[in-house]
């Protein structure tokens, strides 16, 4: 005797429009090498054999670190600029509901679902809350510190008058020198890889375990959500 076959039924809800997927995975992707090049430029590598004018590695890493640091810099006022055209999902980069006591309940329930603790997590069309607070602390305020504080060390390089000296030259002589504004942007730096690694940790687990997609839904823009009907 056949048995019935349950079935699963899928609703989708366009969530992330064109430009901020394709924010996304550029931003990613200066991310990454920034890092590896900001890491290499704190810890040069060894140096190579032969005369030193053979050979421009750093002047190399420097120059794609600069021209990541501008990607992500020019990305993020453009990430800013959607917020305000975009629609409401664009915005939750830029806008914490802190003062609601629901949030917070809710992003313990997030969080007792990554200890696995909590057998169904929420649905959340945006954001999870948890997923917000870490998406507006990490990116949000720490990309802004690591704008500030590259392009004020930047600064040095480009001389007084520069339009980098104009805008982020306070930066270094309000923090108290060139070595601690290059401490905050060293840690700014690990702070931002844990957190990616975190974030993709927990993207591939919601798209095993929760019954919403996350993965494909920064490619396709759209969210699925499944529910199993008897």
């Amino acid at each position: 005797m056949l048995q019935d076959i349950p079935t699963v039924r899928q609703t989708a809800v366009y969530v992330y429009q064109a430009p901020v997927r394709v924010w996304h995975w550029v931003n990613a992707l200066s991310i990454l090498v920034l890092a590896v090049t900001g890491y290499l430029i704190g810890a040069p590598p060894p140096t190579l054999s032969g005369e030193a004018s053979d050979h421009y590695l750093m002047g190399n890493i420097r120059f794609l670190h600069f021209a990541a640091a501008y990607v992500f810099a020019v990305g993020f006022l453009f990430r800013i600029y959607w917020a305000l055209v975009g629609n409401t999902y664009s915005r939750q980069l830029f806008s914490l509901p802190f003062w609601r006591r629901r949030f917070w309940r809710e992003l313990v329930h997030e969080l007792r679902w990554y200890a696995f603790l909590e057998r169904e997590p929420c649905k959340y069309i945006g954001h999870n809350p948890l997923a917000h607070l870490f998406m507006v602390a990490i990116i949000t305020v720490g990309g802004l510190v690591m704008i500030v504080t590259g392009f004020a060390l930047y600064a040095e390089q480009t001389g007084l008058g520069s339009w980098q000296d104009e805008l982020f030259g306070w930066v270094i002589p309000w923090v108290g020198q060139s070595q601690d504004v290059r401490m905050w942007h060293h840690w700014g730096m690990w702070v931002i890889v844990v957190f990616v690694m975190l974030h993709v940790y927990t993207a591939i687990r919601e798209d095993i375990m929760s019954r919403q997609s996350l993965i494909s839904t920064m490619i396709s823009g759209w969210r699925m959500f499944k529910d199993d009907r008897p």
